[in-house]
């Protein structure tokens, strides 16, 4: 049983039905899947890191015994009642894989310790994964896929982890505050909670985009604008380190092949209004120049042609698609295609 809408997720998380004796919890946002796997975990059993209670394992326990997993499923629980077996799964190895997925669909099937429950935490795992074949047709077992977070999730979160302490967003601060958090949940939760001793555990505070300014700083989406137009000015050691940066303070590769297809297609528009006998200041302004960024953009604008614009759009589509695949280095290809431009620049003479 697959379950994909939240409101189904939540209420399985809640109260998990009786017959359901394994979890398969997947999605390239990991902190998202340990929190849900954290969550049903407590649900299926009392005291979740009890040793004698719960059996903690990994792909590695799974290369080193082949039958381990099998074993764990099979054993009673030593203080008498439900047994939960925790397998973190986080290779891309098929024979791991498939033995895992038979583990699973055995114990599925009720043919090891019944009153056992399997909880499997995996990444990203493809359509050819046999772990997620297996799991989405047996029964017994739910599939829960988990996706990056919308902004109403993310402002939920804040909403109820700062309510444990005691302290609020008002409705400015919070848009603000969510508008800058990082993409992984698991980065995500420790902002909140360092948000939290920044107010004050316990002093009520319903803060204000005034209080929050000297927490936020810099925002991220300014080393990646600074990357985009060094890229394209030809400093490249500043370009990588402005998307090193930003990845830091929690923006994925994508972000960043954004940021510098934004700032290609300002240039573009800018010299498409001068072709059209516009002055190239004012061109620049009318695309949205900063001006304290104007300089260096005219600077860049007079070396660049639309043309060679042209070249450089099939590659940033390219990148673009390419970190969008499960499992790539996005941050990599982000640091490439700066590389790339970067390199076209100089020769243009930047």
């Amino acid at each position: 049983m697959i379950l994909s809408k939240r409101p189904d997720i939540e209420r399985f998380l809640k109260a998990p039905e009786p017959g359901v004796r394994a979890a398969l919890i997947y999605g390239r946002d990991m902190g998202v899947v340990r929190d849900r796997a954290n969550q049903l975990a407590g649900k299926v059993v009392d005291r979740p890191d009890d040793p004698f209670d719960v059996a903690q394992l990994t792909d590695g326990d799974l290369a080193d015994d082949g039958g381990r997993l099998e074993g764990e499923l099979a054993s009673q629980s030593l203080m008498g009642g439900r047994r939960l077996v925790r397998l973190r799964f986080a290779t891309e190895k098929g024979a791991l894989d498939k033995l895992a997925a038979e583990a699973l669909e055995r114990h599925a099937k009720g043919e090891l310790n019944p009153d056992a429950f399997l909880l499997v935490e995996a990444g990203a795992l493809g359509r050819e994964s046999t772990l997620r074949k297996v799991a989405e047709k047996a029964g017994g077992c739910v599939v829960i896929p988990c996706y990056e977070d919308e902004p109403g999730d993310v402002a939920r979160l804040v909403r109820e982890t700062l309510a444990q302490d005691q302290v609020s967003l008002n409705s400015d601060a919070l848009a603000m505050f969510v508008a800058r958090m990082p993409k992984e949940r698991g980065v995500a939760r420790q902002e909140i909670e360092r948000l939290a001793l920044f107010l004050g555990p316990g002093s009520g505070i319903n803060a204000t985009p005034a209080d929050l300014e000297q927490f936020l700083g810099v925002e991220p989406e300014a080393s990646l604008s600074d990357a985009a137009a060094d890229a394209f000015g030809g400093r490249l050691a500043e370009a990588q380190s402005g998307i090193r940066r930003a990845r830091q303070e929690g923006e994925p590769g994508p972000a960043a092949v954004r940021a510098i297809g934004n700032y290609l297609g300002r240039l573009r528009r800018t010299l498409t209004l001068a072709k059209s006998g516009a002055g190239l200041q004012e061109a620049a302004k009318a695309s949205g120049v900063f001006w304290k960024q104007e300089r260096e953009f005219l600077r860049q604008a007079r070396a660049w042609t639309l043309e060679e614009l042209d070249r450089i759009q099939p590659e940033v589509l390219a990148a673009d698609k390419a970190c969008k695949t499960a499992g790539s280095p996005d941050h990599l290809i982000a640091e490439r295609l700066a590389l790339t431009i970067a390199g076209r620049a100089r020769r243009l003479g930047l």
